[in-house]
Parts: C-alpha cells; structure tokens; sequence
C-alpha cells in the first residue's frame, strides 16, 4: 500500500494513552436485523462512552500531547461531537477549551459541550463557517487549532478502532464508514487496509452533503455550495486536501445514499438493536438498504459511531419512518 499521512506503530502507542473506557468497545453481530438486510452484519458500538461518539479516542490523543507540551489553550470548530470530546479530555487534563459551532447544531450537543465546562462559541452558519472562525480565534489568541481530520492525531486515534476490528474472530469481508471530514474513515481505512487488505472498505455519505464522496470519485478537491441532510454529523462543504489524499490510498468505494434510507436505518437500530443514533450513525445501514444485492451473503462491519441527537427531531423522523417486517424464510 502506498504511503498515508498515518502510521501504524504510532496508532498502536496511541491506545496507551487514551482513556479505556473508549477503547474495546462492543461488537457483536445483530441477528434481528440480518433478515430484512440479507446479510450478516456486525455492530461496532462507538456510542456507549461519556461522550457518546467516537471522537474522543482522537481528542485523547490530541490532550495527551499538549498535557505533555504544548499549549494550554485549544480551540476546534465542531459540528457537535469533537467539540464536546475535546471538552471531555481537555477538562481531565487541565486545558482551556473553546469550541466553535453553528448556533443551527443540534441543541443535546451545544448543551453537552457547555457541561463539560468548554466556552462555546456559535455562528450564524454551517460547520465551514465556524471553522473559519477557530482559525481566526487560534491566530488572534496565539492557542493550538485542532482540526479534525487535518490533525494526524484525530485520524490516528479512530484508527484504533481499525486495529480492534481485524483482531476479531471471525473476520468479515466489508466495513462501512460514515464520510465526514475523514478521520474515521481514514483512520480505520489505513489499519484495515495495511492489516487485512481483502477487507472492502466503503465509506458512505448522505446525498445532501456529498462533498467528499465527489472528491474521492473524481480524484481531486469538489466543494459545494450547501449541504441538505439531516445528517449532521458529516455535513460538510470544503474537503482537506490532504484528508482526501489519504482517503483516495484507504477506500475502496463511496457512496451516496438517500434521506429516506437514513431514517429507515435509524428505525432498523432502534428496532432491532435497541439503540438511539444520530442520522450519521445510520449510513451504513442505509446503504445497505439501498443495495441489498452488493451485500447478499457477505459479513458486514457497520461503525455506529454516535448517538447524540435532538430527541425531538429524533421522535420525528423515527416515528413517521415505516416499520420493515421480516421475512419469515430467513436470508435471501
């Protein structure tokens, strides 16, 4: 494999210094779901942790190193859970956090990151509007920027949930990764790739924000005006370049999936798993909805990868979304 920004020995001696309650999360096949998506899938619980989401194995990492020396000062711009992971870390090891986000964010995270005691600034715009504004903030107050996906340490720390994928027993044949800015899917990408190669990795994105996915097929930076997805979490606009060329080394295929599929992949895990996820947590399962036969018979990782979500909007979505019977003949 040709060379990505990430390194493997550095992956593994990020592990030491993330807190374990992030890290061997559960995963567990979910036999209630195979049936209605004809394959078996695996679930990677990414949610089940004080911030409910992935990120902190990446912010862990990142305070670690500014504990250790460099400044005592961070700002990041969030679209909700970096934000409120960088909190979390930085409040256990002494540092003065300040995270940007759109005032439009959903309201259960803008809270959970106030909690955690970080000054939270909003802005009347999208997630690339308010990292412009850290940047801004980072160079006026002399402070570290942490951008995730950029910043090597956030892609290095979700890595490490790539290394305890291809230690399970038994292996599988796909992962699917939610696309966002790109530290997961890059992150788990380079460790399945340089440790289990015949593993497919798929990184999916919602139609309504497919910014990265138009990048990846096309080779080079595509930026779009808006996003449109109730999917927040990877709603974003201006690819990094250097993410993307990592990404293009990891991913085997992106794609795009539906609105409609989100949802119905929400109802999916609520039903059958139990859990209450984001939209962004749900893209796997929604694409495996939309292509049922590109996943027939296979073994499928899905990275559930975080559950904080307005539990207004939540109701909304999930309630009107219409109820998937199984097939009483099995897997076909």
């Amino acid at each position: 494999m040709q060379e990505t920004r990430l390194d493997t020995a550095r992956i593994r001696a990020g592990r030491r210094v993330i807190d374990p309650i992030f890290l061997d999360t559960p995963l567990y096949r979910c036999e209630a779901m195979e049936p209605d998506l004809g394959c078996s899938v695996s679930i990677k619980l990414e949610t089940a942790n004080p911030v409910r989401s992935f990120k902190a194995r990446g912010t862990e990492v990142v305070a670690s190193l500014l504990a250790d020396h460099g400044p005592r000062a961070v700002v990041c711009a969030s679209a909700g859970n970096l934000g409120q992971a960088l909190a979390w870390s930085g409040r256990g090891r002494g540092l003065d956090v300040t995270v940007v986000a759109s005032r439009f964010a959903p309201a259960a995270k803008l809270d959970r990151i106030r909690a955690l005691d970080a000054r939270l600034e909003l802005v009347d715009g999208d997630f690339d509007m308010a990292r412009e504004r850290a940047a801004a903030i980072a160079r006026h107050d002399g402070i570290r920027l942490v951008e995730d996906s950029l910043d090597i340490e956030t892609c290095e720390g979700a890595a490490t949930i790539g290394l305890e994928l291809v230690d399970t027993v038994p292996s599988f044949d796909a992962v699917l990764i939610a696309l966002g800015g790109g530290a997961l899917a890059t992150g788990v990408g380079h460790v399945v790739k340089a440790l289990a190669p015949e593993v497919e990795v798929i990184c999916i994105q919602p139609l309504g924000a497919p910014a990265m996915t138009h990048s990846w097929r096309q080779r080079r930076v595509v930026t779009t005006d808006s996003t449109d997805t109730i999917a927040d979490g990877v709603a974003g606009r201006r690819p990094i370049p250097a993410v993307l060329d990592d990404l293009l080394l990891v991913a085997d295929d992106a794609v795009l999936v539906q609105e409609a599929s989100i949802i119905a992949g929400m109802r999916m895990l609520l039903d059958h798993a139990g859990l209450v996820v984001e939209p962004s947590a749900a893209l796997g399962i929604a694409a495996i909805l939309e292509d049922r036969d590109r996943f027939a018979g296979r073994h499928v990782v899905t990275i559930v990868c975080g559950s904080n979500v307005d539990m207004d909007a939540y109701n909304r979505w999930v309630g009107a979304a219409p109820i998937r019977r199984s097939r009483p003949s099995g897997l076909t």
